[in-house]
């Protein structure tokens, strides 16, 4: 089986997330497991810092040669309306690129990407998406579109996302709860979703760190006390950090001045300041909040290994993989009650209500106090880190994908005996009699000997058409009837002319790409036309 990977998970600016961790580590182990399968990686030449580090992190297990590297026009974010036709041929481009390399299963490691950067990401726009599989991490904007999609080009883009999505062959949820929710929420058929959890990467595990590298390590981010330490992945709304900066100044004064809270996740000056507001607001003494910024992966596993207590306050999350990162160092863990962290954390004990921060500042009070609750955490946490592996992953997900295209291979025999039996069926988009324009006579001449090889259906704007009898028997469609099924037909053809007859067929032609026969070269009259009619503005002099 042949496996080409969207790696731009690892690209964008998700790569200094858990998206980019999780679809790195996940890639890798699909590269361990793969047996006879061949594996080749996607990457968008924008970013071109990260290809050089995923080349280096696959060198010696993928041969450089499937290494494939599309290229686009930029800019492409979707914050920006002007770049949208940009966006739209680089969404065409890239699946041309993976229609030509002819995988018999693609999977694309991060969809929602692109609205803030030059990730490009889309099934169904050039080919359909039946061989595509998705890793679905989350479905949180759709769950609180009011503080996750205020406007509406951040609501038009993440529609657009979904629609791609259902339009996708197999889905491969993160957790159970992800997975649940893309069945209640989307309505898709359960057996369509299937659960491959998660992991972490082997450097994360309790490692021994000289004195001289962890003094060295405070020093550098001003660290004096003791470390509560938060990953959050992130600093929307959703990860509750105010919920935790008040939760900390509940704490007694004793653990306080025993205790810093460190905050590490990538962030911009914007976020910064915002965490600064909050640290002012809940009353958080300056000198008790570290935020150390983006860490690389050694001085993170140093970080967790410092760590006396790990907490994760989120109220929403896909999965949570900081959770088993913490787990994995044999830090005591606890998290909030909510959505899939208890999933992760695997024990109701150390979980509490993120709603109130005086439920999670109790919890904090019982780890730092309690010896004994501190121990059975840590124990529990080495436990239960060892149910979860990126080899049972990439397994899981393996087979899945082999079932996949089993499933298509048998689709395609028989449609392929279908066709054998039965024309294909083709869209025949033009002006017909009695429109004064010579491609309609043209049409006329062409169609009864088109009609012995295709089934064929007429799809024009116009209220009457006018047809010899040995062609009336041919269906007739109207633009809006074809604008919502023409991705139903297995040909498509348009009769292009310099007139207005054929103005509506543009829109048309970019929604369903199809053989274009051009009967003039330059289109100028219609574009012209349009201009002065005010239909298509700028059409013609820009």
């Amino acid at each position: 089986m042949r496996i080409l990977i969207d790696l731009q998970g690892a690209q964008s600016a998700s790569r200094y997330r858990g998206i980019g961790r999780y679809s790195l580590s996940l890639v890798l182990a699909l590269i361990r497991n793969a047996a006879s399968h061949e594996i080749s990686l996607l990457l968008n030449a924008a970013f071109p810092e990260s290809i050089l580090e995923i080349r280096k992190c696959m060198y010696g297990l993928i041969a450089p040669e499937n290494i494939h590297v599309f290229d686009i026009p930029a800019p492409i974010a979707e914050s920006e309306p002007a770049n949208k036709w940009r966006t739209c041929v680089a969404e065409k481009i890239r699946e041309h690129f993976i229609q030509q390399w002819q995988a018999d299963v693609v999977l694309v490691t991060s969809l929602f990407e692109g609205y803030s950067d030059n990730a490009v990401t889309s099934i169904g726009t050039f080919c359909t998406g039946v061989n595509i599989a998705v890793i679905l991490y989350d479905l949180v904007p759709l769950l609180n579109p009011t503080i996750y999609l205020p406007t509406s080009l951040q609501k038009k883009y993440y529609n657009d996302k979904l629609e791609s999505l259902k339009s996708a062959g197999l889905l491969l949820a993160i957790s159970d709860y992800s997975r649940q929710s893309v069945i209640e929420k989307l309505g898709l058929a359960p057996e369509k979703i299937v659960n491959i959890s998660s992991a972490v990467y082997s450097d994360f595990k309790p490692r021994p760190f000289s004195p001289a590298e962890k003094k060295a390590f405070c020093e550098r981010y001003g660290i004096t006390r003791k470390i509560i330490l938060s990953v959050p992945g992130g600093f929307d709304i959703r990860k509750n950090l105010e919920g935790l900066f008040i939760a900390y100044t509940l704490l007694p004064a004793k653990l306080r001045e025993s205790y810093q809270l460190v905050i590490t996740s990538k962030m911009c000056e914007t976020e910064e300041r915002e965490l600064e507001k909050i640290r002012a607001r809940t009353g958080l003494d300056i000198d008790s909040l570290i935020m150390t910024g983006y860490v690389a992966e050694d001085e993170l596993v140093l970080l967790y290994n410092l760590a006396a207590l790990f907490v994760f306050p989120s109220k929403q999350e896909g999965f949570g993989l900081p959770i088993l990162e913490a787990m994995a160092c044999g830090v005591p863990v606890i998290g909030s009650n909510s959505s899939s962290i208890p999933e992760a954390i695997g024990c109701n004990e150390a979980l509490f209500d993120p709603n109130s921060p005086q439920s999670i500042a109790d919890k904090i009070e019982q780890v730092l106090s309690d010896k004994a609750f501190c121990a059975r955490l840590r124990a529990h946490a080495l436990e239960q880190v060892k149910k979860f592996s990126w080899d049972k992953s990439a397994k899981r997900a393996l087979q899945t994908l082999e079932t996949l295209a089993a499933n298509i291979a048998v689709t395609e025999s028989i449609n392929l005996e279908t066709l054998k039996t039965r024309k294909p069926r083709l869209a025949f988009v033009s002006p017909l009699p009695p429109e004064k324009t010579g491609i309609a006579d043209y049409c006329v001449e062409l169609l009864p000997d088109l009609m012995e090889y295709f089934e064929i259906e007429l799809v024009t704007d116009q209220a009457h058409v006018e047809l010899l009898p040995a062609l009336a028997t041919l269906m007739q469609r109207s633009v809006s009837w074809f604008e919502e099924n023409g991705a139903c037909y297995d040909r498509i053809i348009y009769q292009f002319g310099n007139s207005p007859f054929h103005s509506h067929m543009l829109s048309l032609l970019r929604q369903y790409p199809g053989v274009v026969v051009l009967h003039d070269f330059f289109l100028s009259g219609m574009l012209a036309y349009e201009e002065m009619f005010g239909k298509m503005p700028e059409a013609w002099t820009s």
